[in-house]
């Protein structure tokens, strides 16, 4: 993982690796249906960082600050969502300031943003919870709701809501160092999993530094109502991905049937 100084910089020395910690009981419980993990794992595709691990904790204070210092120590970067709101339960900033044993301050430069975010009087004592922050950490800025969220060494902390977090993620991206973006090649094939399993293992054995994925599809969400696999070739140098893509469609082609490029994703 890259080294990171006392401001938060970062200098590349191996390939970058994120992780995604989703906060929120209403996860969890099922109330809400997440889809920011999506949202960041395609944010992080063109820049090159892989997404490696995801977790998802309730709001309880002990259990965020458990897995913030278990990632952030293992991971380039970390990106949290939720539990940044002016509610009693939203306390992922108190948790982040424990996880890294500073205090928490309200800042002036969010307090400015947010005081004219409403009108006089509007700006009451739950509002200006957003505007705290832990020591040393910077702002993330929103243009949607104005609120911001916080950045703390390798740890960007943002908020649940889904339009909100996406807008944040823009004031992220100048901030990450950006690596070498996978490349992938998928093929649609009739073959069963269980046909073609044993000689794709074979090809993905032959291409140590690749990622051969095998996703089945059903007749209900395929097109003319067939069943097969999806093979997906994944790796960073262009002509290994396509070297491993063609000796998959010779592959199916032994087996009797053909596996036909779809778009690349």
């Amino acid at each position: 993982m890259p080294d990171i100084d006392n401001h938060g910089n970062f200098e590349t020395t191996t390939l970058a690796t994120a992780a995604v910690l989703i906060i929120g009981d209403e996860i969890l419980s099922g109330r809400t249906q997440d889809i920011n993990l999506t949202t960041i794992a395609r944010f992080l595709v063109p820049l090159g960082i892989d997404l490696l691990e995801a977790r998802v904790v309730p709001d309880v204070e002990s259990e965020i600050v458990a897995a913030i210092n278990a990632l952030r120590t293992r991971y380039s970067y970390v990106f949290t969502t939720g539990g940044i709101g002016p509610t009693h339960d939203d306390i992922t900033t108190d948790a982040i300031a424990s996880a890294f044993g500073v205090a928490v301050e309200y800042d002036e430069t969010a307090m400015e943003i947010l005081a004219a975010r409403y009108k006089p009087g509007e700006f009451n004592e739950a509002r200006r919870r957003m505007a705290r922050i832990p020591r040393g950490a910077t702002l993330i800025r929103n243009r949607i709701s104005a609120a911001p969220g916080f950045q703390i060494a390798n740890v960007f902390v943002m908020a649940g809501v889904p339009r909100i977090m996406e807008a944040m993620l823009e004031d992220i991206r100048p901030r990450l160092e950006a690596g070498v973006p996978v490349i992938s090649r998928s093929l649609r094939t009739n073959l069963p999993e269980g046909r073609i399993a044993a000689p794709l293992e074979a090809v993905q054995k032959a291409h140590a530094d690749l990622r051969i994925g095998s996703y089945p599809y059903f007749a209900a969400s395929s097109p003319g109502g067939s069943n097969g696999t999806v093979l997906v070739v994944r790796g960073r140098n262009k002509a290994d991905v396509d070297r491993a893509a063609e000796e998959i469609i010779r592959l199916a082609a032994e087996l009797g049937d053909a596996a036909v490029p779809e778009k690349s994703g």
